[in-house]
């Protein structure tokens, strides 16, 4: 059996217990997408504009719903609205780090009530495994899946080495809720010992640090291009926020439709590359 990377979405999406997981590799085999759209701005009109414009072109719109400053609840109706018309996910980036008791209450009260809405969030393995345990108590009962911080593309970031490897060994005891990673390459039998049971891994990979016309920022982002994301490093999804639409503020619709329709071929041929390539 080849490894999971080099299937096709479509014949990795249905040995996919978690709904989420399959939804997503779904969406990306028929829309023919493996971009995820990063919408980090302060204002709903950019936040909307922006979504408006890159619906079609995305597997997955990514949110940090906590930086909206005029948020209220029709936010999220018509968000979960945008998802259904243009038929994407919703990854809401809210990066869990607290004990499992915390998170429980993160994830499914406040003004957000995270849970009801995104299809997938992420956490950080600080906590360890009592994380998961308490995420997946609110989220498995709503389909929902968990994206692990394995790796980040931020220059000096201190997910490396045995980190890495115990966020993938937390990730393996919760397949039915951990359905991949934040990380930069392959993460299928990493940290694996002898007894663990490794037959049909298969987590998603979703890469953030991607750019076509630049390698870096100020603030430390390192920028790879969908060519060395998705075909030599074997990750499924491409996260491109500032490279699409600027800086978010009066956001220039075609052209951000224009960036959009860039990274989608991009992204995408760089997959049928690696799928034809076995």
């Amino acid at each position: 059996m080849s490894s999971p990377h080099l299937q096709t979405y479509n014949e990795r999406a249905k040995k996919h217990a978690n709904k989420a997981a399959r939804a997503l590799l779904e969406i990306m085999e028929e829309k023919q997408s493996n971009l995820s759209v990063s919408v980090d701005v302060t204002k709903s009109k950019d936040f909307f504009d922006i979504i408006e414009a890159v619906g079609p072109h995305v597997c997955l719109i990514k949110t940090h719903i906590d930086v909206l400053e005029d948020f209220d609840a029709t936010v999220i109706d018509r968000l979960r609205e945008l998802s259904e018309k243009h038929k994407f996910l919703i990854f809401e980036d809210r990066k869990f780090a607290d004990i499992g008791s915390t998170v429980v209450l993160q994830y499914s009260k406040g003004i957000y009530k995270i849970a009801d809405w995104a299809h997938i969030t992420n956490a950080h393995a600080v906590p360890g495994p009592s994380i998961i345990t308490g995420l997946a108590s609110v989220g498995i009962p709503k389909d929902r899946g968990l994206i692990l911080l394995a790796e980040m593309s931020s220059k000096g970031a201190l997910t490396t080495g045995s980190y890495t490897e115990d966020a993938v060994c937390m990730a393996r005891a919760r397949r039915d809720f951990v359905i991949g990673f934040i990380a930069q390459h392959r993460m299928e039998g990493v940290g694996a010992s002898d007894t663990d049971n490794v037959l049909g891994e298969d987590f998603l990979i979703l890469a953030p640090g991607v750019g076509l016309d630049a390698t870096g920022d100020a603030m430390g982002q390192q920028y790879r291009t969908p060519e060395q994301v998705v075909f030599e490093s074997g990750c499924d999804v491409i996260i491109v926020g500032r490279g699409i639409y600027g800086k978010g503020e009066n956001v220039d619709t075609q052209e951000v439709l224009k960036q959009a329709q860039r990274y989608q071929a991009a992204g995408w041929e760089a997959y049928t590359k690696r799928v034809q390539h076995t």
